[in-house]
């Protein structure tokens, strides 16, 4: 059975992956890091573009993938557009920072987007923050240095980034200047969203994309007549890096046990 192919720069596309999983068990899933060539969110557009094709059409190549989701929002803005285009067969699914349901989730219209330098520089994020001026105030942070600290399990790293950076987020609370909702804008984010909460009050909202991209990953596969309709499922795990480092982060951020999967 063809597997789904899965890829992000480093570790952060596990928490996608593990939305994926949940929501189609009986699906193989290749996942595959980028590590050798991270982080993308603080490069150019055109090396994330060029290794975004590379990537793709390795996972083409070797493994004959029925689909492709991009976890990663950098490549996503930067990429997506091109890889749709010359995999036209492909059912391609990528991220954005999740403003929409954020906004409609506010009580105050004051939101805030955690996310890359990168991401929060692109255009297709402009565009997208752009149209909802008027109905929310949107301030962006960019976290430089979270995903270096999250991809090394930097624990002092990532402790000392979660608070500066979400004190750059708030005021938190319900006042009606006050942030009552963040969005995770890169897919490392919700590994140490439980870091991030020791931040914040109880009441603060976090959105990020993976359940959606789940659920649209299950329309598109069902709509191309590729949903796998039996067996148990299974992950492969490759790393254009070293391929312990994203082993023992499925175990450190998913709770994979080793047996949970085949590396390359």
């Amino acid at each position: 059975m063809s597997p789904i192919g899965v890829f992000d720069s480093g570790v952060g596309g596990l928490s996608v992956l593990d939305a994926l999983r949940a929501e189609l068990p009986q699906e193989n899933f290749v996942y595959f890091a980028d590590t050798a060539y991270a982080p993308y969110g603080e490069r150019g557009d055109a090396y994330v573009i060029e290794r975004s094709r590379a990537v793709v059409e390795q996972l083409r190549r070797e493994h004959g993938i029925k689909a492709l989701v991009v976890a990663c929002n950098t490549a996503t803005t930067a990429a997506i557009h091109l890889m749709r285009a010359e995999h036209a067969d492909l059912p391609i699914v990528g991220l954005e920072p999740g403003l929409k349901p954020a906004v409609a989730a506010s009580r105050t219209g004051h939101v805030s987007v955690m996310a890359t330098r990168g991401t929060l520089a692109s255009a297709k994020y402009a565009a997208l923050r752009a149209s909802f001026a008027g109905s929310a105030e949107v301030r962006s942070v960019p976290c430089d240095g979270l995903v270096k600290a999250i991809e090394g399990f930097d624990a002092a790293g990532i402790s000392a980034l979660c608070e500066r950076y979400m004190q750059e987020a708030g005021p938190f609370g319900d006042g009606p200047t006050q942030v009552d909702t963040v969005v995770l804008g890169c897919t490392h984010y919700p590994l140490v969203k439980d870091e991030l909460r020791r931040h914040a009050p109880s009441s603060l909202r976090f959105i990020d994309t993976g359940v959606p991209v789940a659920q649209q990953t299950r329309r598109l596969l069902a709509s191309a007549g590729r949903l796998a309709d039996n067996g148990h499922g299974g992950l492969r795990l490759e790393s254009s890096g070293d391929v312990a480092v994203l082993e023992a982060a499925a175990a450190r951020w998913l709770g994979l046990a080793a047996g949970a999967f085949t590396s390359a």
